[in-house]
Order: C-alpha cells, then sequence, then structure tokens
C-alpha cells in the first residue's frame, strides 16, 4: 500500500491514509507529504478510497465512504487501474520469493537503464519498496490472496513455485494451481520453475538439466551465493548475488529469465544482479545481541522456514536459535501439519503468539495449539518471554526471527534496548 501511495504523490496527487499505529512507513509518507492518521481523517476531502484486504468490510472510514458515493477500490484493483499507465507489465507470484525475485529484477532494470516503476512487497537495500523514473514498464508483485494476482494482464508473468497458501481463498489447492496456470496462461511470456511446468512453451528456471535458466558449480558462503549461469544450455558467465541459499539461486535464476524475455542483455543482467544488496526481512542481519548474530526473515510458510533454517544451519559456527512468529490463524491451521514437520527438526525454538493480522481467534490456529504439537518447542506471549529466550544464546550463535508479524519490530527493540 506505501508504495502506491507513493506513486500518487509523484504525480502531485493530495494523498492521505490511516494505520493502526505509528511506524517507520508512515513517518516516510508524512515526509513525503502525505496525511496520515489513525483512522480519523475527513474521507469527505478525498475524490478515490483504496483499502487493503485486511480491512474488514464494516470498518468505519470504508462504510462512511460507500454513503458518501466515493470511488472504492481494493489494493488489487487499484493495482490493475495503475498498470494501465504502463506499457509493459512484469508480474511476481508465488507462495514465496516474490519480494526478493521483484527486488532482483529492478536492480537490474535500473543497472540497464530502463524507464520503470518498481512496486516491491518489502524494502530493497538499494531501491527501497518504490522506485519510479519512466512508465516503460512496471515491475510489481501479484498477490494469490482472494485470487487478486488474476487482475493484472502482464506481458511477462513471473511464477516462482505453486506451493499452497492462502488456501482459505479458494475451493481445494487443485483450484488454486489452476490459477496459476490461469495467471501464467495470460501473459505473452510466462517465465515458471522447470518442475512445476504450467503452461507449454513457457520459460522454465531451476536446477535442472532440462531447465532453460540453470544454475552451475554453486557455492554458498558467508558473502552470497555464486554459480554458473546456463541458459538454453550455454555457459554464459559466474554471478555473485549477496543473498544467503539456494533458494536465492532460484530467485535470481527467474530474475534472470525475465529480464531476458525484456531484451536486457546478460552482461546487464549480471551487473545488476551483483548490485543488489538484499531486501529488508529477508536474511536481514539486524544486530548482535549478547554476542549471538541476529537475523530476521519474513518466512510464515513451512517450505520458507525449511529453507531459511537450513541456509542459516549452515553458516553458524556453533548453535541457533529460533523466534518464530505464526501468520494468521487460517494459515496456521490450513498447513499445519507441515508447519509441525519442519519446526519439529529445530532444536532450539520459541513459537511466538499468532501475528492474527485480518482475522480472530481460532484455537485449532493458534501459537499455542501449534507449540503444544512441536515437542521441543517452548511457547512464548509476551516480549519478556522472548527475552529470556534469547539470554541462552551467546558468542557464535545465531538468532534467527522469523515470521510476517510484528516480531520483526520486537527483536529489533530487543537488540536495541
Amino acid at each position: 500500500m506505501s508504495a502506491l501511495a507513493k506513486y500518487m504523490l509523484t504525480l502531485k496527487k493530495r494523498v492521505g491514509g490511516s494505520d493502526v499505529q505509528p511506524s517507520p512507513v508512515t513517518s516516510e509518507l508524512k515526509s513525503m507529504g502525505a496525511a496520515v492518521d489513525d483512522g480519523s481523517a475527513d474521507i469527505s476531502k478525498y475524490d478515490t478510497i483504496v483499502y487493503t484486504d485486511a480491512v474488514k468490510q464494516d470498518n468505519k472510514q470504508l462504510k462512511l465512504a460507500k454513503c458518501l458515493n466515493k470511488k472504492i477500490y481494493s489494493r488489487g484493483k487499484f493495482l490493475q487501474e495503475i498498470s494501465k499507465n504502463f506499457n509493459a507489465v512484469t508480474a511476481v507470484c508465488g507462495c514465496h520469493g516474490k519480494t526478493t525475485c521483484a527486488a532482483m529484477l529492478s536492480n537490474i532494470y535500473f543497472c540497464a537503464d530502463r524507464k520503470f516503476m518498481a512496486h516491491i512487497g518489502g524494502r530493497d537495500a538499494n531501491l527501497t519498496n518504490f522506485y519510479y523514473n519512466g512508465n516503460d514498464s512496471l515491475i510489481t508483485e501479484a498477490c494469490e490472496y482472494k485470487k487478486n494476482f488474476l487482475k493484472l494482464k502482464p506481458e511477462i508473468a513471473v511464477v516462482l513455485n505453486t506451493d499452497a497458501d492462502h488456501i482459505e481463498c479458494y475451493e481445494s489447492e487443485e483450484e488454486l494451481k489452476e490459477c496459476y496456470v490461469k495467471f501464467a496462461s495470460r501473459a505473452n511470456v510466462a517465465v515458471c520453475r522447470y518442475a512445476d511446468k504450467l503452461t507449454s512453451g513457457c520459460v522454465t528456471f531451476g536446477l535442472e538439466e532440462g531447465a532453460d535458466y540453470s544454475a552451475r558449480k554453486i557455492r554458498c558462503g558467508k558473502n552470497g551465493v555464486s554459480f554458473d549461469a546456463v541458459i538454453f544450455g550455454k555457459g554464459c558467465g559466474r554471478i555473485t548475488v549477496n543473498a544467503f541459499g539456494i533458494h536465492n539461486v532460484l530467485n535470481a535464476l527467474a530474475a534472470m529469465a525475465a529480464a531476458s524475455a525484456a531484451g536486457i542483455s546478460f552482461d546487464d543482467i549480471k551487473i545488476g544482479l551483483e548490485n543488489f544488496n538484499g531486501v529488508e526481512r529477508r536474511m536481514e542481519k539486524i544486530g548482535i545481541y549478547n554476542g549471538a548474530v541476529c537475523i530476521a526473515d519474513y518466512a510464515h510458510h513451512p517450505s520458507e522456514i525449511a529453507a531459511v533454517y537450513k541456509t542459516v544451519e549452515k553458516l553458524a559456527e556453533v548453535r541457533v536459535f529460533v523466534v518464530f512468529q505464526p501468520h494468521t490463524y487460517s494459515r496456521t491451521k490450513n498447513l499445519f501439519g507441515g508447519f509441525a514437520s519442519v519446526l519439529s527438526r529445530i532444536e532450539r525454538l520459541l513459537i511466538y503468539r499468532t501475528f492474527a493480522a485480518r482475522e480472530y481467534y481460532d484455537d485449532e490456529g493458534s501459537a499455542l495449539t501449534l507449540s503444544n504439537a512441536v515437542k521441543n518447542s517452548s511457547y512464548g506471549e509476551s516480549p519478556e518471554d522472548i527475552k529470556n529466550f534469547i539470554n541462552k544464546a551467546g558468542d557464535g550463535d545465531v538468532i534467527l526471527f522469523l515470521g510476517a508479524g510484528d516480531v520483526y519490530f520486537i527483536a529489533k527493540n530487543l537488540i536495541n534496548g
């Protein structure tokens, strides 16, 4: 939402909005000229109202906007309208990796001197969550929640993976997969993971021999990953990316394939990927606590947790402590078995209270219920519980803070406090 607000501010529109509490994001928007409040703004001053799907239909400002007959758009619909301002759209979807891949792709476009807008779901170290210098292309994330990604008709569609998520919005996993296929099929060029093979004629990426974009001689270290890029069977050169883990090799390959489809040369792709310096809350080093290195990651799906833990386990010199905050009751409930299986492999684990977001309490999907199902875990209800847990870490250890909720800000306060 904040990136869309920034775009409207660059167009010299009057922008206002509300959030439940002040944050660095709201402060940034204020500094750019937006009016930000806690939900008490005078709606009558605005012509168009945009709301996130996390807002309930009984929200007082949304209800007032309807009474005043304002133009009202959901975030997904508003993004669809904005996309019409650009000559071409590249949209990145998938259960995980969207932000990192979109950020990598944006750095490639930037280094290739393209005229584009970057609409990123997190803060890229170089470009933040928004960059705009022209209307040739729009790079955006396409969210699967409530089928919002089907509102877009991109020239280049990137499907990073088709793992089950947001199942509460679909009748079945099969319907979710069908929607991924529909999304890919409506693009001029579809970039899909080789293992998924969504549509005939799609450009594929992966570590398999048959993938159109692949990687060989992969090396993972404390400075990131490096690999030999192989495009349609031909070695093109070695690339080093400031990101950790095999999953980020896949993100880089997907970005490479999308950039190639847009006509960007391999040399510019290499420069762009090597210019990438990471994304906030994606394997982000946030400080030192009791001599332990603290890393935060947005991982809130079993596959993401497994990938991040595996990566850090290889880098850690001593022990790994994990604080995980489930994000929404419905996701935890629908993927309960996957969470329990992945988390049971972690030796030192605290499961922190659920970040409810848009939802009401559901015991079957609560963090406490999940903790009870994971043998080696402890449960935390307050920041003090987290502090007591991480106090056990020491020199050379790694503390991982995982989740898409407020655990990130709690961790920063503990580290800096």
